[in-house]
C-alpha cells in the first residue's frame, strides 16, 4: 500500500482494537479516523454539570437515560462517534448495548474546544443530521453559548442561547420541560 493512499472505511472490529486507556479519544467520522486530545477542566466541569442537571430531570420523570462520554455511538460501518453526552428515551432503550448506542440518540451534546469547534459545526453536524439524531447541542465555552439544532424538526439553522438566556428542553413531545440557565452553566450568577 502506498504511503499516501487513504483507508476507505474502518470496520467496527478495527475501531474496537484502538487503545481505550489514556486520555486520547478516537472517532471514525465518515470513514476517517479522528484523534482528539484530552479535554480541559472547563470542558469536563460543563459536561459534569449537564450530566447532573439533565440526568436528574430525566430520572425524575422516567424519560430515559443520560450517558456521559466516552460511549461509542455506532451509526453505520465507518461512522463511530463518542459525543460528550447523549440521551436515549425509554422507548428506544433497545439501542443501548454492550458495544455502545447502536443508532441515533435523541440528544447529542458536544462541548466545544479550539481543537474540535470546526468539526462540531461541520462534519459532525452533517453526520448527526444524516443518521437521524433528534437534537444536537454545541456548547461553546469561549462564546458562552449553546447552539441547539433541532434536527428531527428539519432545522436549517441553530437556535443560539447566550448566558442571559434560559434554554427549554422537552425531550418528549408533550412531556415535561427542563429550563436550563445558560449563564449558570458557564459559571455566571
Amino acid at each position: 500500500m502506498e504511503a499516501n493512499q487513504r483507508r476507505t472505511r474502518w470496520t467496527y472490529a478495527e475501531f474496537a482494537r484502538l487503545p481505550t486507556s489514556g486520555s486520547t479519544r478516537y472517532e471514525v467520522i465518515d470513514g476517517e479516523l479522528v484523534v482528539t486530545p484530552a479535554p480541559s477542566g472547563t470542558h469536563q466541569r460543563i459536561v459534569g454539570d449537564l450530566v447532573v442537571t439533565l440526568g436528574s430531570f430525566v430520572k425524575d420523570h422516567s424519560l430515559g437515560r443520560i450517558y456521559p462520554g466516552p460511549l461509542d455511538v455506532l451509526f453505520a460501518e465507518g461512522d463511530y462517534m463518542e459525543p460528550d453526552l447523549l440521551f436515549v428515551r425509554s422507548d428506544r432503550a433497545h439501542l443501548v448495548s454492550d458495544r455502545g448506542v447502536e443508532g441515533p440518540p435523541d440528544l447529542i451534546v458536544e462541548v466545544g474546544s479550539p481543537s474540535t469547534a470546526a468539526r462540531d459545526r461541520s462534519v459532525k453536524l452533517d453526520r448527526y443530521r444524516y443518521f437521524g439524531v433528534g437534537e444536537y447541542w454545541i456548547v461553546d465555552p469561549e462564546r458562552r453559548t449553546i447552539e441547539v439544532w433541532r434536527l428531527g424538526e428539519g432545522a436549517a439553522e441553530a437556535e443560539v442561547f447566550g448566558a442571559e438566556n434560559r434554554l427549554e428542553w422537552r425531550p418528549i413531545a408533550g412531556g415535561p420541560t427542563l429550563e436550563l440557565d445558560v449563564g449558570e452553566l458557564f459559571g455566571e450568577d
